[in-house]
């Protein structure tokens, strides 16, 4: 059995969390620069608990998914004992849920006192946290007891010398393993000279690693300067954020590389790993800086996908190349996953290969109500949907259960609604009833649906009032049934 060796906050040079940022493309590339730690940036606990872990097999990483099905974290084994996973939280029992969530697949927990931005304090998470010692108290103390990986935060300095080393002394109380420290007050910009007297008398008033934070504008401009800044400060460690961002080969003790050469290695991890191009972007943006308004500056800043990005940069061939590798994984990966469901498919299931397409049936017109219209004159059950989504690439497949038949289409669909009117169709086709088609000529639900607006309209001529014309409860009731189908946990 393989012991991990907890991770070490030592003589460390770290990258720090940076919103947009520190996502695994820019993560991965510090750690080969040379990069002891890095951090990843900062996720709200709440948006993290709606997510699920999944696995994502193309891509070789652990991803964690919204409902919107956007990646609001990726990671990867290549830094599983080098990443750090920062969260704002204000809520210690919804801190430990995240931690516990993510544990298995990052190396610690930190959690962020130090952001001054709007969207992280109106929540009363980041420098909001520095006036509430008693949170701040039970946020930490509930992750040391409640995970078995380190635990960190990150916080900027208090208006008083005292008051930051009492603070922190409380913190180091807490069992967290090092605290990172921004040597500039909340109200404070990068273009405020960083307070190394301050970062330095703290690490001399505990005995936890301290991590200093905040040199890039006055201190590191190149791998030499990281020690001038520690030894300024006295710390542990350092962290660096801008500096990093702007050329994260700073990192490299042989000295920085070229921009170019820099960006083409950033923008390899952001294909190879899927990342959003607007992100990518982004990240390539911060690193051009002036040089935006080059003739390259103005072909990122005009690309609108990943390939135009490579494109930009004279990287098409590797684009090509490693879309295509990533499709034939894919595809052979399909392949293992339908001879397993054939393998383990329930033989009383009636399949075929169909898909919906709305094109081909008038507006409102569905084979799920064609489905629901025939259960109701045959005097069946209505029919009960189960649906259940793939976990390789997120598609969905649904069996509809009719008079104890269950129907499916052996085809995968992207969305829910697209794999139940497929299984709706496969059904009604092996019973020989009518799916709605246009091609099917006269519509009996079109005409049904006529008549009752003609009458609607003749019972309002002869003044009657109704409160609900006929031909809503009818919608009502087609979408009502819709809304009620059962389905399968996923």
């Amino acid at each position: 059995m393989t012991v991990n060796t907890p991770l070490c906050f030592r003589g460390k040079k770290i990258l720090a969390p940076m919103v947009r940022v520190g996502t695994l493309p820019m993560r991965l590339l510090a750690l080969d620069y040379g990069a002891d730690i890095v951090y990843c940036e900062e996720l709200i606990d709440i948006k993290m608990l709606q997510c699920k872990r999944v696995i994502n097999e193309v891509l070789e990483t652990v991803d964690f998914v919204a409902p919107n099905e956007r990646v609001v974290f990726r990671t990867c084994e290549k830094e599983r004992h080098h990443v750090v996973f920062q969260m704002g939280s204000a809520d210690a029992e919804r801190a430990l849920a995240v931690a516990k969530l993510v544990e298995s697949d990052v190396a610690g927990i930190d959690i962020n006192m130090g952001c001054p931005k709007e969207y992280s304090t109106k929540g009363g998470m980041g420098a909001a946290l520095l006036s509430d010692p008693d949170k701040i108290e039970s946020i930490l103390t509930t992750l040391v007891k409640g995970i078995c990986k380190p635990v960190t935060c990150k916080i900027r300095i208090l208006p008083s010398v005292e008051d930051t080393v009492n603070l922190v002394k409380r913190i180091e109380k807490t069992g967290i393993a090092a605290i990172a420290v921004h040597g500039r007050k909340k109200e404070e910009r990068p273009q405020h000279p960083v307070h190394c007297d301050v970062i330095k008398a703290i690490s001399e008033a505990v005995s936890i690693p301290v991590i200093a934070n905040g040199g890039s504008h006055d201190f590191i401009k190149e791998y030499t300067d990281i020690e001038t800044f520690q030894k300024a400060t006295a710390a542990s460690s350092v962290m660096i954020a801008r500096a990093a961002m702007w050329n994260p080969s700073i990192f490299r003790k042989e000295g920085l590389f070229p921009l170019k050469e820099v960006m083409q290695d950033y923008i390899k991890y952001a294909v190879r790993y899927d990342n959003h191009y607007t992100n990518t972007k982004y990240c390539l943006c911060q690193m051009l800086r002036e040089q935006l308004e080059t003739t390259q500056g103005k072909k990122l800043h005009a690309a609108q996908s990943t390939q135009e990005i490579c494109e930009a940069f004279e990287m098409a061939d590797f684009y090509e190349e490693t879309t295509a590798i990533f499709e034939a994984k894919k595809t052979s990966l399909e392949t293992e996953t339908q001879d397993e469901d054939d393998q383990m498919e329930d033989p009383d299931v009636i399949k075929m290969a169909v898909r919906f397409d709305k094109r081909e049936y008038p507006p409102q017109i569905t084979p799920k109500m064609y489905l629901l219209e025939w259960c109701r004159k045959e005097k069946h059950p209505q029919p009960v949907y189960e649906t259940v989504q793939r976990p390789l690439d997120r598609l969905f497949c649904s069996v509809v259960t009719v008079a104890e038949q269950k129907y499916r289409s052996t085809l995968w669909d992207k969305s829910k609604k697209l794999a139940e009117q497929a299984a709706a169709i496969v059904c009604l086709r092996t019973l020989g009833v009518p799916e709605g088609k246009l091609c099917e000529g006269e519509n009996h639900l079109i005409n049904k649906r006529k008549r009752e607006d003609r009458e609607c309209l003749n019972n309002r001529d002869h003044g009657e009032d109704l409160s609900e014309p006929s031909h809503k409860k009818a919608n009502f009731i087609a979408e009502t049934s819709d809304m009620n189908v059962p389905k399968m946990p996923r």
